[in-house]
């Protein structure tokens, strides 16, 4: 299911500030459009090369809140978010999502402490407890399993910063339930572990621009595979550095 089919930029302007400097803007630029017509995409790739910032501003272009949450929630404790998403135009599907949610992992307190005031009946669709109540993986978790439904449009921001690595396992067969009942995610991660989910897109994000990758092409599983594979050696050459 797609419900956002591909995303293209438009017009850069003065307003658009660091954004317009950032190597996923420029290649966007340069592309003409981002395909998103796969049921789960991925951004990869460095600090600094955008995909977060171009992952909020899908988001908030979207209409979702630019701390997270679903199309509902109101909340701004800061406004510290990109005007890229000005600059962008969405290419919708036919359909429109039953539901949604926009999950970002820096400000996923914001958004625990917005669900408290929206009482009992609305904290039930996230499990019933208070979300700081729990742990924070415990609580990023339980948002996952019990306020995503299907026909959803789901945007994750880095969920790994949450979740252990048995979590993150966990994640991906509940990404591939609601994938099954027609929901979409849009992700940015840095995790060897999500991004393994089968038939994605996978798009990586370096000083170049942005081009389709394959999993095991991708500099994220590239590393990890380094040094899963010879843990003592890679420090060994790390600490030489040093």
């Amino acid at each position: 299911m797609s419900y956002i089919r591909s995303v293209k930029l438009e017009k850069l302007t003065k307003e658009s500030g660091y954004a317009a400097k950032l190597p996923a803007v420029k290649s966007l630029a340069e592309m003409g459009e981002l395909v998103l017509q796969n049921s789960v995409t991925f951004l990869v790739g460095e600090n600094g090369t955008g995909k977060s910032t171009l992952l909020e501003a899908i988001a908030v272009k979207y209409g979702f809140n630019a701390e997270g949450g679903s199309l509902n929630f109101s909340f701004s404790t800061k406004e510290t978010h990109s005007p890229l998403h000005s600059a962008i135009k969405l290419v919708r599907g036919i359909e429109r999502p039953k539901t949604g949610f926009f999950l970002r992992a820096e400000s996923f307190y914001n958004a625990a402490s917005y669900v408290d005031t929206l009482g009992h009946e609305i904290l039930e669709a996230y499990g019933g407890t208070s979300l700081h109540e729990q742990s924070h993986g415990e609580s990023f978790f339980s948002l996952v399993m019990n306020r995503f439904t299907g026909h959803g449009l789901y945007i994750l921001d880095e969920p790994e910063a949450a979740l252990s690595p048995s979590r993150q396992m966990s994640l991906l067969i509940r990404i591939k339930e609601l994938t099954e009942q027609g929901s979409q995610f849009i992700i940015a991660t840095h995790s060897p572990i999500i991004l393994a989910f089968p038939d994605s897109v996978i798009y990586e994000l370096t000083e170049n621009g942005i081009a389709e990758t394959a999993y095991e092409d991708t500099e994220t599983y590239g590393v990890m595979k380094a040094f899963m594979d010879s843990p003592k050696r890679m420090i060994d050459h790390l600490f030489e550095k040093e």
